[in-house]
């Protein structure tokens, strides 16, 4: 039999927290819930989980410091986060993903929406490359085993981030749009706004270049999108 999804729920509220348990669980995925961010932070590091469902109003640390911590820790940086609030403000998503959350869900929610976004990071994460690696100009991309390094450094990448790169890999040398760019990972009802792309975008330049500002590996196309060059040097 298929092994049940882990995923952890980081929420101060309990009722909340055992109707998504009590839901998921009746679709092959075990939740464990975490009332706060430091005890979050303690059970990622002695358990293994193949998703994190990140509340942002959290007692203590919020939801976005758990999210930075989880992002600056190598073992945690590649699991996949969805931030779930109240709040659904643009520049609260904005912030989210700038720190690394691969998805995004407000409250209240359906429970079948928060199953769909699951499963949808899940096969991002899975997802399996047509060309096992790409090359240039020192960045080098394993997509079977999902490994990115830099000048011989590895980067830590959410899941997101890997999938956004390896679009513009797997186009290497062709001008892709952000429409195209959003087509290429759909499939993983990612609830879209404007400029959600030009903020990964930004993240991955942050990981990747020496430079942000004058990049080597994904140059802004004014007016057409985003490309990453065949041969950076």
């Amino acid at each position: 039999m298929p092994t049940a999804t882990a995923a952890l729920l980081i929420d101060d509220d309990a009722r909340l927290g055992a109707l998504v348990a009590e839901y998921l669980g009746r679709h092959e995925i075990d939740v464990t819930v975490a009332g706060d961010g430091e005890r979050g932070l303690s059970v990622l590091r002695k358990g293994r989980f193949d998703v994190v469902l990140l509340d942002v109003m959290l007692p203590g640390a919020d939801g976005f410091e758990v999210c930075r911590r989880l992002r600056a820790a190598p073992e945690l940086a590649a699991l996949p986060v969805i931030m779930l609030t109240a709040r659904g403000d643009d520049v609260d998503k904005i912030v989210g993903l700038e720190l690394g959350a691969d998805d995004y869900l407000a409250k209240p929610f359906n429970p079948r929406e928060l199953l769909a976004r699951i499963h949808a990071v899940l096969r991002r994460g899975r997802r399996v490359a047509t060309r096992d690696r790409f090359s240039a100009g020192g960045l080098e991309i394993d997509f079977e085993a999902r490994e990115v390094t830099v000048a011989g450094q590895r980067q830590a990448l959410t899941a997101y981030e890997f999938e956004l790169l390896a679009a513009l890999a797997r186009a290497a040398g062709r001008v892709l749009s952000r429409e195209q760019l959003l087509d290429a990972l759909k499939g993983a009802t990612y609830e879209t706004f404007d400029r959600s792309i030009d903020v990964h975008i930004s993240k991955l330049r942050g990981k990747l270049e020496a430079n942000p500002k004058q990049p080597r590996y994904i140059k802004t196309v004014r007016g057409a999108g985003y490309v990453l060059p065949r041969d950076a040097d």
